[in-house]
């Protein structure tokens, strides 16, 4: 089994963690969109990625120095330098050795600098959304640039780990970059709802830490068979049968559950 999540816009540099970091497969196109994306004027950078002058000034000085081959102070690994929502559920820093170490083959972070990332890989500051209609040779966004590789990518993993499930933990601007045309795994993508007077309802924070979440309970119990994400209950989500399908298991958490938690 597989799952993706996504990468987050907030980075965690504070500190460096005591982990054996790995080269990304897909090192050589990230220093090419670093590269266009750095021949921007900060005004076309900031209206490309919808930030304030601050952060496309900033952004722009991390793409004019991305590296090829960046000094190891410069680069965090992937799983432990983001810092948003997803992060917060998947806590990688609390994970114990052997379920990062299956996460490393079986989790991966869709990009749209680096393309899939591996839970070690080695990853400089950047913020580059995979919404972003930046321009290459291969087209005017990021879906163009991508194509299929990261369908193939994912593809090649799942042959390695005998996968035939992928478990879409990421947001749809995410995995819209995954070609579902030439995926091989059957995609399964879990909702997170919360209880609500009006109803059941998704409030998106709280589903993107939950996705966090998911990601970490399969990798924590090595899961390979899809019935076993309905023992999920982290935060005090409970499986609601009635409301699932095969491909779609959903999964509420009530008032009392959350304080539970």
């Amino acid at each position: 089994m597989l799952v993706v999540i996504s990468p987050a816009k907030r980075l965690d540099w504070s500190e460096t963690p005591n982990v054996a970091a790995t080269p990304p497969d897909f090192q050589s196109d990230a220093v090419k969109l670093a590269k266009s994306a750095s021949r921007l004027s900060k005004a076309k950078l900031q209206a490309l990625m919808d930030i304030s002058p601050a952060l496309a000034e900033l952004n722009q000085a991390r793409f004019k120095a991305f590296a090829d081959a960046p000094l190891d102070d410069v680069v965090r690994p992937a799983a432990y330098a983001f810092a948003g929502d997803t992060y917060a559920g998947l806590e990688a820093r609390t994970l114990d050795p052997d379920a990062m170490d299956w996460a490393q083959d079986h989790l991966r972070i869709l990009s749209g600098l680096y393309g899939a990332l591996r839970p070690r890989d080695a990853i400089q500051p950047y913020r580059l959304e995979m919404g972003s209609r930046l321009k290459t040779r291969r087209g005017g966004s990021l879906y163009a640039y991508w194509g299929d590789r990261i369908s193939r990518s994912l593809n090649e993993t799942a042959d390695a780990t005998q996968s035939t499930v992928l478990i879409n933990c990421a947001s749809q601007e995410y995995f819209g970059a995954v070609d579902l045309k030439a995926l091989k795994p059957s995609v399964i993508t879990p909702r997170f709802l919360e209880d609500r007077p009006g109803g059941p309802k998704v409030i998106s924070f709280l589903a993107k830490k939950a996705r966090g979440a998911m990601a970490r309970f399969v990798s924590e119990n090595r899961i390979t068979d899809p019935a076993g994400l309905r023992d999920f209950t982290t935060g005090g989500y409970a499986y609601q049968a009635d409301q699932s399908t095969q491909d779609a298991p959903v999964f509420l958490r009530s008032d009392a559950a959350k304080k539970a938690a």
